[in-house]
């Protein structure tokens, strides 16, 4: 008797693409602790958004100084931490996410969340979302999804706001955005 995949969400998490993003294009300073995602609340909302269990992979680049207690928190939350090194040329973050993204594309099952704004994901999204029975998503700033992935709507890639819809913010960050006439509230420009 052939035993199907029990039903599985693989979030990817390219730490550094949302700390770029969130430090630069949103603060323009390094984040400070307060404004960095909670990792715990990724998670879960990767688990309810198709209620399922999940397994968090987070890239990082290891080439470096890397602080393991970082490193460490992720690990109790049940994420795995994927450190990754290569030489200085090489986007091994980038490389390890591509790599894996092709490597879920040739497996029977499994459902896909991927936390990035980087378009050089697009070939590989766009292969998962050839899938029929597969669902594929992308974290991040809506704004700030690269064109490349966000074309990919088209085809069935849905866009979670790390902050509006995860909700993985504990203080506001300083966004210029188009809001939904649905989500607008008024007291967010008076307060």
């Amino acid at each position: 008797m052939d035993a199907s995949p029990a039903p599985e969400t693989f979030l990817l998490v390219d730490g550094e693409n949302i700390d770029a993003t969130l430090g630069g294009s949103l603060l323009g300073r390094r984040p400070a602790p307060e404004e960095r995602p909670r990792w715990d609340r990724v998670l879960e909302h990767a688990r309810s958004v198709w209620d399922q269990p999940v397994r968090g992979l987070f890239f990082l680049n290891g080439s470096g100084h890397l602080p393991m207690s970082f490193v460490q928190a992720l690990a109790a939350l049940d994420y795995r931490p994927v450190l990754l090194s290569g030489p200085a040329e090489v986007k091994v973050v980038d490389v390890a996410i591509q790599r894996t993204l092709d490597a879920l594309a040739q497996r029977a099952a499994g459902d896909v969340l991927l936390a990035s704004h980087d378009g050089d994901f697009a070939p590989q999204v766009a292969a998962l979302l050839t899938d029929p029975g597969r669902r594929v998503g992308v974290l991040g700033f809506r704004e700030l999804i690269s064109g490349a992935l966000a074309e990919l709507t088209a085809d069935g890639l849905a866009l979670y706001d790390l902050e509006d819809d995860v909700g993985a913010f504990t203080v506001t960050l300083p966004r210029v955005r188009v809001i939904p006439i649905e989500r607008f509230d008024p007291w967010t420009l008076l307060g």
